[in-house]
């Protein structure tokens, strides 16, 4: 059997860097590339802290699935790429402000180093709506 794949992509996300696709879609789900912090318009990293790109990160993730037909509110895993396990905590306060109850299930790892100086990178897999 042969699942359709839709690549997804959105102007209101950075464009992809490289050989990928923002997300594609397969059946029910929608799997997203890794956002960073990164403003759609210049692609260049937003100001601040951790807390600032991980904002934008999800900023970034809300759009792709809305693109894709999902929201924030279906994602039903989520991975969290952290160039210093140390920013967890504060990353984490941005995570629960925006992704709604019930929680998906979730993995978090520090990592040597992220694209473009990165702090923090998130990719989430969510459902989406058939047809």
């Amino acid at each position: 059997m042969t699942t359709m794949r839709e690549q997804i992509t959105t102007d209101a996300a950075p464009a992809a860097a490289g050989p990928y696709s923002q997300a594609i879609r397969a059946g029910d789900f929608v799997f997203t590339a890794g956002q960073l912090g990164n403003d759609p318009n210049s692609g260049e990293l937003v100001d601040g802290d951790v807390q600032a790109q991980a904002a934008q990160a999800l900023a970034n993730l809300r759009a792709v699935l809305e693109a894709a037909g999902s929201g924030m509110d279906r994602i039903v895993k989520a991975t969290v790429f952290l160039a210093d396990i140390a920013d967890w905590p504060a990353v984490n306060e941005v995570y629960e402000r925006e992704v709604p109850e019930p929680y998906p299930a979730r993995s978090a790892f520090a990592v040597r180093d992220l694209p473009k100086g990165g702090r923090v990178e998130i990719e989430v897999v969510a459902v989406v709506d058939r047809g």
